[in-house]
């Protein structure tokens, strides 16, 4: 048996555990900068900056989503789901799907315009997932970035 709750400022260590496997499972675990007490204040101090959704079992955490608001100039408030993490023992167990559904209905109560989110071009697992879905892969947009080191 699967629960989907709210994430919890308890639930920060399991959650950096699953960004840290996720960062392995996508061969860049050095790229991880965050850490737990960022975590904590960016996600639940006074003005938080995300919001995530836990995924449980009965042998404890197994995954999470965490999305935040957005705003775009010709879509409006949307949210940006930034990642959603299984981890890997419990893939394919429906944890993924009850997850996106969390965050999925968290925009709709939020009346947001849009869910948007990234997939690397080469997780077909992920790929897979999210086709079954009613989404749309947008293949004229570029992610673009500037680092930490060059702000």
């Amino acid at each position: 048996m699967i629960s989907i709750r709210d994430a919890e400022a308890k639930d920060v260590n399991a959650m950096y555990s699953l960004i840290n496997e996720l960062a392995v499972y996508e061969k860049a675990p050095e790229q991880v900068i965050n850490s737990e007490d960022a975590m904590l204040k960016d996600g639940f101090g006074l003005q938080p900056l995300f919001k995530a959704f836990i995924a449980e079992n009965e042998t404890g955490i197994i995954g999470m989503a965490l999305c935040y608001q957005a705003y775009s100039t010709w879509k409006g408030k949307y949210i940006y789901l930034d990642d959603l993490i299984v981890t890997e023992s419990a893939r394919k167990s429906g944890a993924g799907t009850l997850l996106f559904e969390a965050v999925y209905n968290y925009s709709k109560t939020l009346n947001a315009n849009q869910l948007r989110w990234h997939v690397l071009d080469w997780n077909e697992p992920a790929i897979s997932f999210y086709k079954k879905h009613p989404c749309t892969f947008d293949e004229e947009w570029i992610t673009c970035k500037i680092e930490k080191e060059n702000l």
